[in-house]
């Protein structure tokens, strides 16, 4: 690339429409290789996600431009609030202790004026459920890695996690920060079954999910969710096992999804440590919405819980079960859809100025893991793992479950979840079994190593 190109007239190199001197072109072209193959290459595929080296921040950012850094450190001053109290968390986290008036939700255009509800005038009335053998959290127990320092935030400020320069470079770019792709096709709705949820096999996202009839009304739902450490094989994949709360189009622009759970991503915390989370988008994973507290939307109310912390300890094949209770609920008074935590603790919510058919009542919920197969077009699968790893069949204390799941009805009860369906596109790799008893109602264990002899 070193030299003009025969094909010249009069010291001009036709690019086009139009003609350039052979140099510049020359320069331009060289300049473009240099940042693909230095700078957007290794950003997009992760970088060196496994590593904290303090060489590789320092060679991304003096390939990137002064403007860029700019961008980046602006928009992190814009989502990191200046903190009351700061907590170094044990596994490197930074926890700051924001003012709650002074979180990021609050900078949302539809928020200006909003009077944050310190709490729901009701909670669903709830079924009662017998005790399993593992262990269940509450937010008096040190779940959260963080909780280890022995500091907590101060009454009126709720806890963050501090976002930093190496968590954006990770990112596809700025704008993909903190933000799901599409998980389908939009140019290709067909390819989506149409008695089916939103799922399309071949767009690089994979599910083992439970969920309801899509012609139901819902007002919310719950479920109790094992938590483990699966491995993930690629710096720009992740596995997560959630809920997802949805209405509107599967194959448009306007799905509206609420969604909690737990997520093990080192394109977005750095480190395959499982973390809870939550997302919410009003456009189909567009340009609204993002995970955690990562952009203006949900406001939380909670002192103790810090939404994309890491959680410990985890479940261990044939050993200790841990598990996480999660209810998401639209208030029937003011229309917001609040979250708990555990025994009905409350961690805070998505307000209903920020949706447009979730303002009014969900359409389907659906449970269960997803994976991101970035080898999905070389022909050979990933081996990152959801769940536990394990298949289904393997059942208590070596597959990962979803156990006790409801729905909230349009009398804000809470009722066992019935007649579900379960969906995975490729059951070599990962799979689901549903199943009833007393003790876990509807429950279903789910899950798979990916890549193995089966699924080549």
């Amino acid at each position: 690339m070193g030299y003009c190109p025969a094909r010249r007239q009069s010291g001009l190199w036709r690019i086009g429409y139009g003609y350039m001197r052979c140099e510049v072109a020359v320069l331009l072209l060289s300049a473009m290789v240099f940042v693909f193959t230095r700078l957007i290459v290794p950003v997009a595929a992760g970088g060196d996600w496994n590593s904290s080296s303090e060489d590789y921040y320092k060679r991304q950012t003096k390939m990137m431009s002064s403007l860029r850094l700019a961008r980046i450190h602006k928009h992190l001053d814009k989502i990191n609030k200046p903190p009351v109290l700061t907590i170094h968390s044990p596994d490197g986290d930074i926890i700051d202790c924001v003012h709650t008036r002074k979180q990021p939700a609050l900078d949302h255009p539809l928020l200006k004026n909003h009077k944050i509800q310190r709490a729901p005038p009701e909670i669903p009335r709830a079924l009662k459920t017998q005790t399993t053998a593992a262990t269940s959290r509450s937010s008096n127990d040190e779940w959260q890695t963080w909780h280890r320092n022995g500091t907590r935030c101060p009454k009126g400020t709720v806890p963050l996690r501090r976002s930093t320069a190496r968590d954006v470079l990770r990112a596809k770019s700025l704008f993909h920060f903190g933000k799901k792709r599409h998980r389908f096709d939009t140019l290709n709705p067909s390819s989506r079954r149409a008695d089916a949820p939103d799922v399309v096999s071949g767009n690089g996202h994979e599910h083992a999910i439970a969920y309801t009839g899509s012609s139901s009304e819902v007002f919310g739902a719950k479920a109790t969710i094992n938590v483990w450490e699966p491995q993930i094989a690629e710096g720009n994949e992740f596995s997560l096992s959630q809920i997802w709360i949805l209405s509107g189009s599967f194959d448009g622009s306007d799905l509206n999804s609420i969604e909690a759970g737990w997520q093990v991503s080192p394109e977005l915390y750095g480190d395959s440590r499982p973390r809870l989370f939550t997302y919410w988008t009003s456009d189909s994973y567009q340009a609204t919405g993002c995970y955690n507290l990562l952009c203006s939307g949900f406001i939380q109310t909670n002192s103790r819980i810090a939404i994309g912390a890491a959680i410990s300890p985890v479940s261990s094949l044939s050993g200790n079960q841990y598990d996480i209770t999660i209810l998401i609920w639209k208030d029937p008074k003011l229309g917001n859809w609040w979250m708990s935590f555990g025994d009905s603790v409350l961690v805070g919510y998505w307000p209903t100025e920020i949706f447009t058919h979730l303002a009014d009542r969900a359409t389907m919920v659906e449970w269960g893991g997803e994976v991101v197969n970035s080898r999905a077009d070389d022909g050979r699968h990933t081996t990152t793992q959801m769940g536990s790893g394990q298949f289904a069949e393997e059942g208590f204390g070596k597959a990962s479950y979803f156990r006790n799941l409801e729905v909230v009805d349009s009398d804000n009860s809470l009722s066992s979840a019935r007649d579900v369906s379960t969906l995975a596109e490729n059951t070599n790799c990962y799979n689901i079994k549903s199943s009833s008893n007393a003790e876990w109602g509807t429950y279903f264990y789910y899950g798979g190593p990916g890549n193995n002899p089966s699924c080549p």
